[in-house]
């Protein structure tokens, strides 16, 4: 897939229409939807493609080239499922996420 498609995949993936993207991207409506059109899409410029990426909680990478690295892919499973709990255990696993990490960096200083 192409940037087009990623962009588009991205937006049905976060429930987010185009102008919402611009706002929080800060690049033009307009721009993005040339990015969309099906017939010649354009091809965004470096600094635009980072800024829909950002707002997108993507790399600039997986959106030219669909290539995504394995612990985002993690990360956005894991972030795709919270909204499904309520928040007092969203609480919870963010505190289970703090204790493992101090749980590991007491046990790394402990090896040194």
């Amino acid at each position: 897939m192409g940037f087009r498609e990623n962009l588009k995949h991205e937006l049905g993936y976060n429930d987010m229409a185009v102008k919402q993207l611009a706002s929080l991207s800060g690049v033009q409506k307009r721009a993005i939807d040339n990015y969309l059109r099906t017939k010649n899409p354009a091809m965004p410029v470096a600094d635009a493609a980072v800024k829909i990426a950002r707002a997108l909680g993507v790399t600039v990478e997986y959106l030219v080239l669909g290539e995504e690295q394995p612990l985002l892919l993690e990360i956005r499973k894991i972030s795709r499922n919270l909204h499904k709990v309520s928040v007092r255990d969203r609480r919870l696993i963010a505190d289970l996420l703090e204790s493992m990490i101090k749980r590991k960096n007491s046990e790394a200083k402990a090896e040194r």
